[in-house]
């Protein structure tokens, strides 16, 4: 029986002269003597410099510490209080505090029926961009509201019947601009929004509106259920757009008419729905059950025009 050699004998192999398994070849060491050359050059070649992290945090906030605020935006309890005692048009009021000379401030703000939020000192921080600003920054707009007087004396001006349209807490701006685009192509005499929970002539719904703000009344009322009331106080009709209701076109809205929208994705609400006269809807035949408001709005708003231009033909 032949003997096992020990495992040990089977690796005493003699390796050949060119190294091709163990240990560093020739081409290993010329490949080793290229790459140091590489290294060399790299190092002897000018190496960009770019500002330090100091440096660039001092930058950033002088930066920040020159930006002005925004043009629509007051800071500063003096300048706030100012701007209120003026009668100056303000959307919403923030601040942080009740305290000393800030209970003028929100007791001005109560009396004019302004809007006030309670936030976080870094909330205005954000907003007043470094600037100094005592807690407050109020929100003004660039253009000027109407009253409900204002817009009954222009349909009086024009002889016609008042047509309104009320938008119960529409939020969106671009909503809006496009909802003043379209009243103002089709003859309404004005507009109605609430002071809260809605949106404000801001400088995107002058853009979306394509220039109808210029023209197109706007009122802002404290309650739009209590000015559906003194509307038809006046005599005029006013119909909720809805769900639920009969077909527009199937409704006489020829005269004295005011058109409620609703919210985007809330409808009119219950009080105003309960306090208009009647409820007119589109037909939905689709998967999708409801339209854009202002989509909606263009529908019920041009019907009108439709409806009066046929009685004028009729007269």
């Amino acid at each position: 029986m032949a003997k096992v050699k020990n495992r040990r004998d089977n690796h005493n192999i003699k390796r050949p002269k060119s190294h091709a398994g163990y240990g560093e070849s020739a081409g290993t060491g010329e490949m080793r003597e290229r790459a140091s050359r590489s290294r060399q050059a790299d190092a002897s070649k000018p190496r960009r410099t770019g500002a330090s992290s100091e440096t660039r945090g001092r930058r950033s906030f002088e930066e920040r510490e020159n930006r002005e605020p925004d043009a629509n935006i007051i800071i500063g309890r003096n300048p706030v209080t100012e701007a209120l005692k003026a009668g100056r048009e303000v959307d919403k009021l923030l601040v942080t505090s009740r305290e000393g000379s800030m209970i003028k401030i929100l007791a001005l703000a109560k009396e004019q029926g302004i809007p006030v939020m309670y936030v976080e000192k870094a909330a205005i921080d954000r907003i007043a961009q470094g600037k100094a600003h005592q807690g407050v920054a109020a929100y003004v707009s660039p253009y000027a509201y109407s009253t409900v007087d204002d817009i009954l004396a222009n349909a009086a001006e024009k002889g016609e019947d008042p047509f309104i349209v009320i938008l119960d807490g529409l939020e969106d701006p671009h909503n809006l601009g496009a909802i003043m685009r379209t009243a103002e192509c089709a003859g309404a005499h004005g507009i109605i929004i609430p002071k809260r929970h809605s949106c404000g002539l801001t400088e995107t719904v002058a853009k979306a509106s394509a220039g109808a703000i210029e023209y197109m009344p706007v009122a802002k009322v404290t309650n739009v259920a209590q000015t559906v009331d003194e509307l038809k106080e006046r005599g005029i009709w006013v119909a909720a757009c809805d769900m639920g209701g009969s077909d527009y076109y199937r409704t006489d809205m020829s005269g004295k008419i005011a058109v409620v929208i609703g919210s985007e994705g809330f409808g009119v609400s219950k009080l105003v729905r309960e306090k208009c006269d009647f409820v007119v809807s589109m037909p939905m035949v689709g998967k999708i059950t409801s339209l854009n408001a202002s989509n909606a709005a263009a529908v019920v708003i041009y019907e009108v025009r439709k409806q009066r231009d046929i009685k004028a033909q009729r007269i």
